[in-house]
Order: C-alpha cells, then sequence, then structure tokens
C-alpha cells in the first residue's frame, strides 16, 4: 500500500465539502466558470511543488517557498 503524504480538502457555500482525500505524489483542483478554467496541482516529490493555472498561457509554477515569496512581494506591491 502506497503512503498518504497529502490529504486535500475541498468545500463550496452550498455546504459541500469532501474532505480526507488522500494522495501519494500529487493532487489537483479544478473549477470552471463558463469557458474558463482555474486550476491548483499540489505535488509532494522531493520537494513541495505548487502549480496555479488560469486559463490558456497563465502559469505560475514553484515551490511552495517560492509560491509564498511571491504572495508577500505582491501584497508590498513589489
Amino acid at each position: 500500500m502506497s503512503e498518504i503524504r497529502m490529504v486535500g480538502e475541498i468545500r463550496t457555500d452550498y455546504d459541500c465539502e469532501t474532505t480526507g482525500i488522500p494522495a501519494e505524489r500529487w493532487g489537483e483542483a479544478l473549477f470552471t466558470i463558463g469557458e474558463e478554467e482555474i486550476a491548483m496541482e499540489v505535488s509532494v516529490e522531493e520537494e513541495i511543488i505548487v502549480s496555479i493555472m488560469a486559463g490558456d498561457g497563465a502559469v505560475w509554477k514553484g515551490t511552495l517557498e517560492g509560491l509564498k515569496k511571491f504572495l508577500k512581494a505582491d501584497i508590498k506591491g513589489k
């Protein structure tokens, strides 16, 4: 049996909830709004890698630490 290294959870304002989704290596959440798709993928191979995709061609991918730095820099207006 594979090792559970990550657990996923999705909630909505319709009181819908899915919790305890086990994953060994990666997980992805996908939201579709009309023709647009927004996806977030988390990989737990050697490092924690996060990918955020918004439609075609708008992608950010890096380590969890890189995402934290990116978000903090954007909040500060850098």
